[in-house]
């Protein structure tokens, strides 16, 4: 029987690149049995096959190189068994990872479909649970850029690395509201979902009741639809009792056609 390989064939037989099988060498995780002093050919012995199909075992738990470096080294059943519980308790952190990840993903097409097929130009009240959110109190006039205020927001809460964070909103004054002082706006926010980690202290916008308008535009078009919700109010004899809650839930972010554009606006409002 054959005892010694070349690399191709070591390669072939073990289903490993022979760029790997180089950079084992390199790092001293599996050296050729002997090289060939004229030819400088490298060869593998059978005695090797157990050791590369351990290596293979252990890399395809996504152990690193360094400990198996250590663990070949030694080898001993203490270190074999430290490694692969550690091991273990990683895997089980990237699975929680993943299921946020998973959580956010199915969270931003329930927000995308609800945006998409809303009715629009229509008042409604909804009452809607309690919500989270990273707030910056940032007198902002309409037309402003708006993006050095967010990298602020983000740089200020410590969510500049998370992914799929809640939607960017902007908020007038109860008291601006009721002057009809549209263009003026007193925070920027937010919204913060369940698994964001933040580290500065956040805001609640407590459950409420709120007037609830959709229409086709941003924050530029939204004067006349405060004015429809102060209407709509007054008709009705409801009290304003908050700052607004602005959103775009279709913007820039989603998409380049200024038409699929899709702002909220919230007032809450009690019963008078």
């Amino acid at each position: 029987m054959k005892k010694y390989f070349t690399i191709g064939e070591f390669s072939r037989l073990l289903d490993i690149k022979i760029a790997t099988l180089r950079y084992y060498d390199e790092i001293g995780l599996l050296r050729p049995a002997f090289i060939d002093e004229n030819n400088n050919y490298r060869y593998y012995s059978t005695e090797q096959f157990e050791r590369l199909n351990s290596i293979k075992y252990l890399r395809a738990l996504d152990l690193p190189i360094n400990e198996l470096l250590d663990f070949f080294d030694y080898r001993e059943i203490d270190t074999l068994i430290e490694m692969l519980k550690k091991q273990k308790a990683e895997i089980a952190r990237k699975k929680r990872e993943l299921e946020i990840i998973e959580k956010k993903i199915n969270l931003r097409l329930e927000r995308i479909d609800d945006a998409v097929n809303t009715a629009l130009d229509t008042i409604s009240e909804v009452e809607l649970p309690e919500m989270r959110a990273a707030y910056l109190r940032h007198d902002y006039v309409l037309g402003d850029d708006i993006e050095f205020p967010i990298s602020e927001l983000r740089t200020m809460f410590g969510i500049n690395r998370d992914i799929f964070l809640g939607k960017i909103g902007i908020s007038i004054s109860s008291s601006n509201i009721e002057f009809e002082n549209f263009n003026q706006y007193s925070g920027i926010f937010m919204l913060i979902e369940e698994e964001d980690k933040i580290e500065a202290p956040t805001i609640t916008f407590p459950s409420r009741n709120y007037l609830r308008i959709r229409f086709k535009g941003t924050h530029m078009d939204a004067a006349y639809y405060y004015k429809k919700l102060l209407s709509y109010m007054k008709k009705k004899h409801y009290k304003l009792i908050g700052d607004s809650i602005e959103i775009t839930l279709i913007d820039y972010g989603i998409t380049n056609d200024l038409d699929k554009y899709v702002t909220e606006i919230l007032l809450p409002f009690v019963h008078i």
